[in-house]
């Protein structure tokens, strides 16, 4: 019977187990446990904390985001109208340079024109004088004696405007 001994149950022994188990376990509870869970839940705070600074962060940063967009709206906007602005400034000035440019041709078209009429009467000026002045020597030749030039100027004058005056169709 000395095998009966080791398998029998000992009642003492349980109780004794389980009185251990149940100190153990409340030894463990109140030194182990619960500063365990305190750790913990100071973590889980520092995490939310964190959490909470991250999506205040990114919504601070969606805002920026916004408004710089909007600011560089407004700027692309902006340097539009400048272009815009500088386009028409631009063309108004073409437009001016190229009216000044056509009164200035206009104007020395006109004085051309002045000058060429000044050149033609001054050429049939001397033209006339020099047809007086080549009659008054053939007359002179012709008649062999010698008429007052103030005379023949006279009388080639005359003639000259006569032929002025006619339609050049030879009625």
């Amino acid at each position: 019977m000395q095998y009966l001994d080791v398998i029998s149950i000992n009642i003492w022994n349980i109780l004794a187990s389980l009185a251990n188990l149940v100190i153990l376990f409340l030894l463990v509870k109140r030194f182990l446990f619960k500063p365990v869970l305190r750790m913990i839940d100071a973590r889980q705070a520092m995490i939310d904390g964190k959490i909470s600074d991250a999506e205040q962060a990114l919504a601070t940063a969606e805002e920026s985001r916004a408004a710089w967009e909007e600011k560089l709206s407004s700027a692309k906007e902006e340097a539009d109208g400048i272009i815009k602005e500088a386009t028409e400034r631009a063309k108004l000035r073409a437009d001016a340079i190229i009216s000044e440019a056509d009164e200035k041709a206009l104007s020395l078209v006109r004085r051309a024109e002045e000058q060429i009429q000044l050149e033609k009467d001054k050429a049939e000026s001397e033209i006339k004088h020099e047809i007086v002045d080549v009659s008054v020597a053939l007359a002179e030749k012709m008649l062999s004696r010698k008429l007052s030039e103030a005379d023949h100027r006279n009388m080639i004058n005359e003639f000259i405007s006569e032929i002025g005056e006619g339609d050049g169709t030879g009625n």
